[in-house]
Parts: structure tokens; sequence; C-alpha cells
């Protein structure tokens, strides 16, 4: 019977469902009918798939050709059907032995001269490929993808004579080492360090603080003062991913159609958009959807400056990916869920004029300018800095010595491996239960905290954000408690409340 069945995986965010490529050559006029819910992208690949099979040297089958891509019901869309459909005529004209595709899948895109060309978002198909144990057949251009998954049953191909042959047993195929002992991880670089940035130690230790607890932070100051500067250089005091981490983080991005270089492996993500950035790219979708801003940056930092430039509607449909950890779309033909667990640190100048201090803003332009920003995306920061102009004599000063970003590090690390050892989480995450049960609070200074949150005119949410805040400030200091300058010290980092009732006092 001319009938061949080849195994391969589909995309579906960061899923890779398994397909089967069913082929049938039967007698008839010549034809090649492609089902199974193809997008166009896929139906394309008949003529890719025709010219590929003559020019690398085999018979196309002059029959009518049924290739079924199964399930019908889901979508299937690129060009990385092209190597399974090709393998499936082959088979099914007895080009090559169907018994050597036993417990092997095939994925990549074909060119009309039969050589194999890179296709992206691979590295979910090599993921689940190793979860099932199956040998794998991709492009020798996506070893990058397979090196970083470390799977030593992946095999490359290069062109379809390279892959008859292999098939007929006459020769190997490439694959790769087991083992990632060529990943490096690199110290904490020199270049753009704490140490250059003047002053501003009150917003230094606000970072250090975020960097320790995982806590989303707001800047702000008038322009020139340095906040995109020390933003940037929040990363230095980051420990690097584990390799499970790194792994969900390349997986997202190789699913944006994105490369993770093998040195950049085990670095944090740090995602920079601009203001004029459509919710889609911040959130993710599209008619294929694709992961947005928010999921490139899981595991890292989501920087937003000028943040009070960004449409509102676009801010908040950060709310519940802030809280979740994860950002689901849906579609009428599928519902995809992607990783969003980043940490968020935005900056913004307090009046439409920049400056608060001599401002040629009026208080009731101020209000409107600074309502731009909701109430409750507002309320998703644990820590809002005040970043003013340094003092007169502060540029010329020369024998000032600040701390670097690897001594801050040091701290930070420390401070992480306890909250992880105490809670198995970072105190960015605790529930409030978990705030009692490992919390450490006396019952005096939860009265204090609570009276205060009402004075400020704080949510219930702050009054929980200012726990996780003032137990990373202990764990900073090493201390099993937290204590009452600890929660002081947290209620200072609430410049915005502040700005906001100097204003509603002024006007």
């Amino acid at each position: 019977m001319a009938i061949a069945c080849v195994a391969t995986r589909a995309s579906k965010g960061v899923d890779a469902p398994p397909v089967t490529v069913e082929v049938h050559l039967s007698n008839g006029l010549p034809a090649f009918n492609l089902v199974g819910l193809p997008e166009t992208s896929v139906k394309e690949a008949k003529e890719r798939v025709r010219s590929a099979i003559i020019n690398a040297g085999f018979e196309f089958p002059m029959r009518r050709i049924t290739v079924n891509l199964a399930p019908a019901d889901l979508p299937k869309q690129g060009g990385r059907y092209d190597l399974p459909i090709a393998i499936g005529i082959l088979a099914a004209s007895e080009q090559i032995p169907k018994n050597a595709l036993a417990d092997h899948e095939f994925v990549g895109e074909l060119a009309l001269s039969g050589h194999i060309r890179h296709s992206h978002g691979l590295l979910p198909v090599i993921v689940e490929a190793r979860k099932q144990d199956t040998k794998i057949v991709i492009p020798l251009d996506n070893r990058a993808d397979a090196e970083l998954v470390g799977y030593n049953k992946v095999h490359f191909a290069s062109h379809l004579q390279g892959l008859s042959e292999y098939l007929h047993g006459q020769a190997p195929l490439p694959g790769i080492e087991s083992g990632l002992e060529w990943i490096s991880n690199d110290p904490v670089s020199e270049h753009a360090c704490f140490s250059e940035v003047i002053g501003q130690y009150h917003a230094k230790h606000g970072l250090e603080i975020a960097a320790a607890g995982n806590h989303n932070i707001l800047l702000l100051g008038p322009p020139g003062t340095g906040k995109s500067m020390l933003a940037s250089r929040m990363m230095q005091l980051l420990p690097p991913l584990d390799y499970d981490e790194a792994l969900e983080v390349a997986t997202l991005h190789s699913v944006a159609g994105h490369e993770i270089k093998p040195k950049q492996f085990y670095t944090r993500p740090f995602r920079n958009p601009h203001h004029t950035s459509s919710a889609i790219s911040l959130v993710g979708g599209g008619s294929i959807p694709k992961p947005g801003e928010i999921s490139l940056a899981h595991r890292g930092v989501l920087f937003l400056d000028e943040v009070v430039e960004f449409p509102r509607k676009v801010l908040d449909c950060l709310r519940e990916p802030m809280e979740s950890g994860e950002v689901v779309i849906s579609r009428a033909a599928a519902k995809l869920t992607f990783l969003s667990r980043f940490q968020l640190i935005a900056a913004m100048n307090p009046s439409p004029c920049g400056d608060i201090d001599n401002a040629r803003a009026t208080p009731d332009q101020i209000q409107r300018y600074l309502s731009r920003l909701s109430g409750p995306f507002l309320d998703r920061f644990d820590l809002t800095i005040e970043v003013p102009r340094l003092p007169e004599g502060a540029l010329t000063k020369t024998d000032t010595k600040s701390e670097t970003s690897a001594e801050i590090a040091v701290r930070v690390k420390q401070a992480r491996e306890l909250q992880l050892s105490r809670a198995g989480c970072l105190n960015s995450e605790l529930t409030g239960k978990q705030l009692k049960e490992v919390g450490q609070f006396k019952q005096a200074d939860l009265l204090f905290l609570e009276q205060s949150v009402n004075k400020l005119n704080l949510s219930i949410r702050s009054f929980h954000r200012l726990q996780r805040v003032s137990r990373t400030i202990a764990d900073l200091q090493q201390s099993p408690t937290v204590e009452r300058n600890h929660i002081a010290q947290a209620l200072g980092y609430r410049a915005m409340d502040r700005l906001l009732n100097s204003l509603k006092t002024t006007y």
C-alpha cells in the first residue's frame, strides 16, 4: 500500500503538540492535495517540496498525492512541515525505507535545491522530544537551539540526499555531545557599574532592595538625574539564571523568533520598549499569537522609561500579568498561555514640565499629568523612589568612593538565598498567609504599619507590599525578625504617595 506516516511537531505557543503527516499515493490524474487545516505558508509547501525532491535527484511520483496533517483541528503554519512532507512522499514511493522512520521526528523547511533551511521556534520541539525520548532530525542551522537543550538524540541534516543516506543506513548524521560544559557563566561585568553613578544613595539602596526581593520599583525625578542610568545598572545586581529558568526564557525567545546566544544563556533578559508600543507588542498576541515584551522579560527586568507617556489602556493591560505571572491570550482557534514573571522598573518625571520645584505647571495640570497612571497600576509598585537633583558641588567632588555593582550583588545574592531557604520563593511572591507564618512581625509593629497605611490612604494590597519590602530590608541586614525601623524605611520609599498628598493639600 502506497502510504507512509511521518512524525513531526506543530507550534502552539510554547508547546509543541505532535502532528502526524500521512501521505497516500493513489492512481488517477497527477495531483497534490494538502489537508489538515494548513495555513497559506503550509499550502505553499507543495511547490517547495516538488522542486526540492526533483533537484535532490529523486523521482517525484506522477500520481494522485494526498497529504493529511493530523490532527485536523490543530492549525498549522510555517515552513517546518516541508521536510516531513517530503520524507513521507519519498517513503510512500519506496525511495527510502519506511521502517527507518520509526521512533523519528522530522522538522525543517526546504529550499528548492533540496537543502534544509533554518526554522524558527524549534526549541520547544527539542524540549518535547527529550521528554518523549525520541530521535529528532532538524536543520543543521538550528544546531545552537539543540546545544542549549543538550539532548543527544538530536540529528542535523543539511540536504535531502544526506538525510536519505542516513535513512538507508549508509551514513550517520552529525549530532551533539551531551553536557553543557561549553556554556560559560560570566561574572559581573565592571562596565556600567553602580560606582559610576554620582550620589543618589537613597535610590541606589532602593534598587538594592528591589533586586534582593524582586520588587517592582518606580523612579520619580526631574530630567537628567540618572533614572535611566540607575535602571540599566540593575542587571548587574541580579544573580544569573539556573538551567531550568534559562531554558524557560530561551523557549519564549525561540517562539518569538529571537536567537539566544550561548554566552547569554544564563543572563537575565532586560527589555526596554519605547513608549509608542502597542498593547499587543507589550502583552503579546496577533493573528498567530506570539509572546510580547512582558513574556520576553520573563525572569528578568522590564524597564518602562517615561512610563507616563505610555497610553493608559496599554499600562492597565499589565496589571493582571504582574499579579499572576502569566498572560493568557484567547483566540477562536486556540487559548495560549505565556509565562511573564518579570520585575517592573519604571521611570517618570513628576510634572509635565519636568520638575516639581519651580514648576511652570499648576497643581491642577500636574494632577492631570499624573492621572495618566491609574491607581491600580501604581498600586503594583512596591517602592516609589524620588531621584532628586544633585546638591551643589557633587559633580566636581573627586574623593568620593562608591560601592561597585559586584559588592552590592554579593549582599543581594545572600538575601535571595535566605528567602529561598525560608519560604521557597522570593519575598515579592509571598502570600498573605506566608507573611504571617514566616514574616516574623511583631503585633505592635503591624498596628503601626496599618495606621500609617490608613493615614496615607493606601490600599490593602499596599499593606501587604510594605510588609514584603520590610522583610527584604531585614534580610539584607541579616535580621531574623522585622523591626520597627525596617517598616519605617519601607514607608520612606513611597515618594508617589507623598507627591499626590501634597498636591491635594496645595490644590
